[in-house]
């Protein structure tokens, strides 16, 4: 099983304890899966479609809970390859539909019976959580954390796009929004964003899980960044040797180092002598003792030294 659907497993077992925050969630599930409709008999009716069975069993249960509506639910096999499973929940009848709409703060969105809800439904922090739970239940997904940080809700038109975002960003998290395959995909990408909308939707289990993975991988990452600057320094030091080692070969093969300043004679003879040492190590070896820069000034000017040979 996939993260994405650990986590919707885990989200399914959360029961809202207010009546407000059952139907902000209710709501959520209602708007992204069900569209209003006539019947042939020219009555209204709801129809939510899915393929997931925690958003049926989800749909179903708080239904019953909220209202004493009849409900028609019915489960069917797709034909071909796939054969996926999808489930149906029906409302039927004028009276029946203008009461959950009524309570769900339903209304059409666009063409083709899609729907959206007042904002209203979800004024209570509690009930914006419940919400925002519902709608991934329904439309979204999230990456495996050892593989990308990346959580996102798909929604047909930009509208609803929109009031999610705002939804989003109420709780400090910076969610945006691409178009893709005409849909209008509302995402964040951030490691800690990612952790706080799964804390938000009461995912604490994933949570766990998530930020067990993101601590392992910034330890990692933090570990490769240090080895690679501590080998990066290491090259540079040696180059540096080496060129301060090559330098001194040439004075000493041309001219002979005895045409240095005294000073800069004994540290080339040091040098010489020890050509992995540190400037620090140059330095505690001299009398008096010389301190980095300074050693590193005089192997600067035996270079330059060197240099002027060459020219």
């Amino acid at each position: 099983m996939s993260f994405s659907m650990d986590v919707k497993k885990e989200l399914f077992g959360v029961n809202a304890a207010a009546r407000h925050c059952k139907i902000a969630e209710l709501s959520a599930l209602v708007v992204q899966c069900g569209k209003i409709d006539v019947d042939k008999s020219g009555h209204l009716h709801i129809k939510l479609q899915t393929e997931s069975g925690y958003v049926a069993r989800k749909c179903n249960i708080l239904l019953k809970r909220l209202c004493r509506i009849p409900v028609f639910v019915s489960v069917r096999t797709a034909k071909g390859k796939s054969s996926a499973v999808q489930y149906s929940i029906e409302i039927c009848g004028d009276e029946n539909v203008k009461s959950i709409a009524e309570l769900l703060k339903l209304k059409v969105s666009g063409k083709e019976g899609m729907l959206k809800c007042d904002g209203m439904v979800y004024e209570h922090t509690c009930c914006k959580r419940a919400f925002l739970r519902g709608t991934f239940l329904a439309s979204g997904s999230v990456s495996n954390p050892e593989k990308s940080y990346h959580f996102e809700i798909s929604e047909p038109d930009m509208g609803r796009a929109e009031q999610l975002i705002t939804l989003i960003r109420s709780f400090s998290v910076d969610a945006k929004s691409i178009v893709r395959k005409n849909y209008h995909v509302v995402y964040v990408k951030e490691g800690a964003q990612v952790a706080e909308l799964l804390n938000i939707m009461e995912a604490h289990i994933a949570l766990m899980e998530f930020e067990n993975v993101r601590i392992v991988k910034d330890v990692r990452n933090s570990v490769n960044r240090q080895v690679n600057c501590e080998t990066a320094n290491l090259s540079k030091t040696v180059n540096a040797a080496r060129k301060q080692y090559e330098d001194i070969v040439l004075i000493r093969d041309r001219v002979g180092l005895h045409s240095l300043p005294e000073n800069l004679e004994e540290m080339a003879q040091l040098r010489l002598e020890y050509p992995e040492a540190s400037l620090i190590e140059l330095g505690d070896m001299l009398n008096p003792k010389l301190g980095k820069s300074g050693v590193n000034h005089r192997l600067k000017k035996i270079s330059e030294y060197a240099d002027g040979l060459r020219g």
